[in-house]
C-alpha cells in the first residue's frame, strides 16, 4: 500500500487485515504517520526511487498494490503544478514500471471526483465527461488513461476508485484524520469547536441550493476502506477491470455541517461568510449504484452523524 499511512490508507490497512490480507505500507512520512500503521509492517521509502520499490516488493513478495500516494490539495496543485505532475504522474508510472518487472500485474488506484470538473449533471455517474479544472484533477485523469493502456499492452488488471469527500474515523478510536495544514471542512469545524481558532470561513452564500452554501457528497473514510478491500478481492478473483465512483449518494450542504458540528460537540462555532473560491461548483453528488451492483459495496457509516460523531471523537484524542 503506497501511502499506506495516510489517512485513507490507514484505514484500509484495518480492513485488510480483519479480512485476511497483510497490508504492507510503503511510505516516505512526508504527510502519513509513523503511529497509524499498526497492521502490517512499515517500509519507509519513495516513489521516486526505483530501487526502494523494487526492493520493497522483492522483499514481501508483493502479489497486488493499493496505490494511495499522492500530492493531493487542489489549491496547492494551482501553485505548484510541477510538483503535482512530478508526484502523481512521474512516480505513479515509476511504480507501475516496477510492478510489471516484479511480474505483478493487480493495481487498486485512488482516484477522485476531481477528474470530472465542473459537473454537467447531478448526480453524477462514472460515464460523465472527464475536464478536470485543475492540476490535481488532471495528474489523476492521467494516470486513468494510462491505467487503460496498461492493461492492454501488459496484462494489467486495476480497479479505479474515484472518491468523493472523504471524512470521518475510525469508530473504534484507533485512527483517524490528521493533516497538516488540514484543508477538509468537517475537521476544521471541529477544530473551532474544541479550540479558540479563528471563525470558519464559508465561501459563497448565493448558490441554487435550499441554503445558498455548497452542497458535497461525504463518505464516510470506514466504507471506503471496505471498497478497497472489494477490489483488491475482485482481482484477486480474477475479474476484470473497473472503474467506480465512491460516496454516499446524498449531499450536505457548509452550513447542515456546521450544524451538526455543533449538534455533537454543544458548542457554538463562529462563522464568517465570504466570497465564492474560483471553481467551485455548487453540488457533488455521486451516483454509487455501479458500486453496489458490481464490487457489492453498500456505504453504512456516511451519515452525516455518524462521519461527525466518529471525526469529533478522533479529534478529541488525537495524537498530539
Amino acid at each position: 500500500m503506497t501511502g499506506g499511512a495516510g489517512y485513507i490508507g490507514s484505514h484500509t490497512a484495518k480492513a485488510l487485515a480483519k479480512a485476511g490480507f497483510e497490508p504492507v505500507t510503503f511510505d516516505n512520512l512526508s504527510m502519513g504517520h509513523e503511529w497509524a500503521v499498526k497492521w502490517g509492517p512499515l517500509v519507509r521509502g519513495d516513489l521516486a526511487s526505483r530501487d526502494h520499490i523494487t526492493k520493497a516488493l522483492e522483499t514481501y513478495k508483493i502479489e497486488a498494490v493499493i496505490h494511495f500516494a499522492a500530492s493531493a490539495f487542489v489549491g496547492e496543485s494551482m501553485r505548484v503544478p510541477q510538483q503535482y505532475f512530478e508526484n502523481n504522474v512521474t512516480n505513479t508510472l515509476n511504480l507501475l514500471s516496477a510492478m510489471l518487472a516484479a511480474g505483478i500485474s493487480r493495481l487498486v488506484f485512488s482516484s477522485s471526483c476531481a477528474t470530472y470538473g465542473e459537473p454537467v449533471r447531478i448526480p453524477i455517474t462514472e460515464d460523465h465527461p472527464q475536464s478536470p479544472i485543475n492540476p490535481y484533477g488532471e495528474s489523476k485523469l492521467f494516470i486513468e488513461k494510462a491505467l487503460g493502456w496498461y492493461e492492454k499492452a501488459y496484462g494489467l488488471k486495476y480497479v479505479v476508485l474515484r472518491y468523493f469527500n472523504a471524512a470521518g474515523a475510525d469508530p473504534d478510536g484507533d485512527i483517524g484524520e490528521d493533516h497538516e495544514p488540514e484543508t477538509h471542512l468537517i475537521p476544521l469545524v471541529i477544530q473551532a469547536s474544541l479550540c479558540s481558532t479563528p471563525p470558519v470561513e464559508v465561501f459563497g452564500r448565493d448558490y441554487d441550493t435550499p441554503d445558498g452554501t455548497a452542497i458535497r457528497d461525504y463518505v464516510h473514510v470506514v466504507d471506503l476502506a471496505d471498497a478497497h478491500v472489494r477490489a483488491l478481492q475482485r482481482l484477486v478473483d480474477g475479474a476484470g477491470s473497473l472503474t467506480v465512483n465512491l460516496g454516499s449518494g446524498s449531499g450536505s450542504s457548509v452550513l447542515e455541517v456546521i450544524s451538526m458540528v455543533q449538534s455533537v460537540s454543544g458548542q457554538n462555532i463562529c462563522v464568517r461568510h465570504t466570497n465564492r473560491r474560483r471553481g467551485d461548483p455548487a453540488v457533488l453528488l455521486a451516483d454509487t449504484s455501479c458500486a453496489t451492483k458490481t464490487l457489492g459495496w453498500v456505504p453504512h457509516y456516511s451519515g452525516l452523524r455518524m462521519i461527525v460523531e466518529t471525526a469529533w471523537r478522533w479529534s478529541r484524542r488525537m495524537p498530539a
